[in-house]
C-alpha cells in the first residue's frame, strides 16, 4: 500500500470518529422490520415510512423511523425535527 492511501485511511478513522462532520440531506434506508421489509426515507426534512404504523395512524413516526434518528444522531441536520417519541430519548 503506498504512503498516499495510507494518508486517506488514517484521514477518514479520524473523520469517523467526528460524525458531526457530516450532516444527511437525504437518505433511503431498507429497513428490515419484524413483520415486513418498509421504506424508510427522509427528504426534504421530512420522514417517512412504508410501515402500517406510519401510514394508518399518522403520527407522523414509527418505530423504523425513531431507530434511524438514534441510529444516525449527530449527522442528522438541526433542520430537521426529531420525533416527539424519539427512541433516542427511551
Amino acid at each position: 500500500m503506498n504512503s498516499s492511501m495510507i494518508g486517506k485511511i488514517e484521514k477518514a478513522r479520524r473523520y469517523a470518529e467526528e460524525p458531526d462532520r457530516a450532516q444527511i440531506r437525504s437518505l433511503h434506508v431498507e429497513f428490515r422490520g419484524d413483520h415486513d421489509v418498509y421504506d424508510v426515507r427522509l427528504v426534504g426534512g421530512q420522514w417517512s415510512c412504508t410501515c402500517h404504523s406510519f401510514t394508518a395512524l399518522g403520527l407522523g413516526t414509527c418505530s423504523h423511523i425513531m431507530a434511524m434518528e438514534r441510529l444516525l444522531g449527530p449527522m442528522m441536520p438541526a433542520d430537521v425535527p426529531v420525533s416527539g417519541h424519539s427512541a433516542a430519548t427511551l
